[in-house]
């Protein structure tokens, strides 16, 4: 069978697209590489894995888990079935991230006290401490360790953490490929996590259980303990709210929330802001802590 018969067999089935990135990953060739040669015999065992492969997609199966990367941030993100797929609209999340610890730092240029000093930087710097909750591949902590990574006037100490081993060997991987330094905590929520933040940004199970099995196939094939966010999708935020004493006054909690979510989490948070995403949904809550 050639690649083209391949091609046409399922053209009908799964966009163009996700035909080429299975093809370029099966066939370790490039999109080009693969137009030029699409009268190329392919032996049985490769028609085979590229079938199954097909028939995967046709399924609802994720193609970047098949590709076993997602783009985010303009980076490369190793995936698979033990994290969430990172989506475009959690890109406004990460820019409110950086955008608060630019804030963060202004507004208290002249409070070093509620900073942390570490020998290992300039002395004469300051260390914002970043806790990224429930960091799945990575994506959150990573994106925000790689735009501070050469930063002169203040230094982003970044901690991930996660209730999942696996999905944390996954960010560990992903910081590495980035070349990023983070510190990695497998803690269900804030049970192993004893210190003091300045800001915490989250992206946390806030789908409600009832609505899982009705979400699109390919969401379906996400690890559900990343979507369900309980009864009411809102259990993760009363949690989080529970624990501010590891938030220091004056930090901030940046969270992606459900875009029907945004009057239950200024229920929650009462000075909650809400800024919406590319589609216009609304899509993160910026939180001060105040005394």
């Amino acid at each position: 069978m050639t690649i083209k018969e391949l091609v046409n067999s399922y053209s009908k089935n799964i966009s163009t697209n996700e035909v080429f990135l299975v093809l370029e990953k099966v066939l370790g060739k490039t999109k080009e590489q693969i137009i030029i040669s699409l009268d190329d015999e392919l032996n049985e065992n490769i028609s085979d894995i590229i079938l199954n492969c097909f028939d995967a997609l046709k399924d609802g199966y994720p193609v970047q888990y098949i590709t076993g990367k997602q783009e985010f941030m303009g980076m490369t993100f190793k995936v698979n079935e033990n994290v969430l797929i990172p989506q475009p609209d959690t890109e406004v999340v990460v820019e409110k991230a950086i955008e608060t610890i630019n804030i963060y730092d202004f507004e208290n240029d002249n409070d070093k006290d509620i900073h942390v000093f570490n020998s290992v930087v300039d002395s004469d710097q300051k260390v914002i401490r970043v806790l990224d909750l429930c960091t799945g591949s990575g994506a959150i902590a990573v994106s925000i360790a790689k735009k501070f990574a050469n930063n002169i006037n203040f230094h982003v100490d970044i901690t991930a953490s996660d209730i999942s081993l696996k999905a944390l060997e996954v960010a560990r991987e992903n910081a590495i490929n980035n070349n990023v330094n983070i510190k990695l905590i497998e803690s269900n929520m804030f049970h192993e996590i004893d210190d003091q933040y300045d800001i915490i940004v989250s992206n946390p199970p806030y789908i409600r259980t009832d609505v899982i099995e009705t979400l699109d196939k390919n969401v379906q094939c996400e690890p559900h303990i990343a979507l369900d966010g309980g009864e009411d999708g809102l259990m993760f935020y009363r949690t989080i709210k529970a624990n501010l004493d590891r938030l220091k006054t004056n930090g901030y909690l940046v969270l992606e929330i459900g875009y029907d979510q945004a009057e239950d989490i200024k229920k929650i948070f009462s000075n909650a802001k809400i800024y919406k995403d590319y589609g216009g949904n609304d899509r993160v809550a910026v939180i001060k802590k105040e005394e």
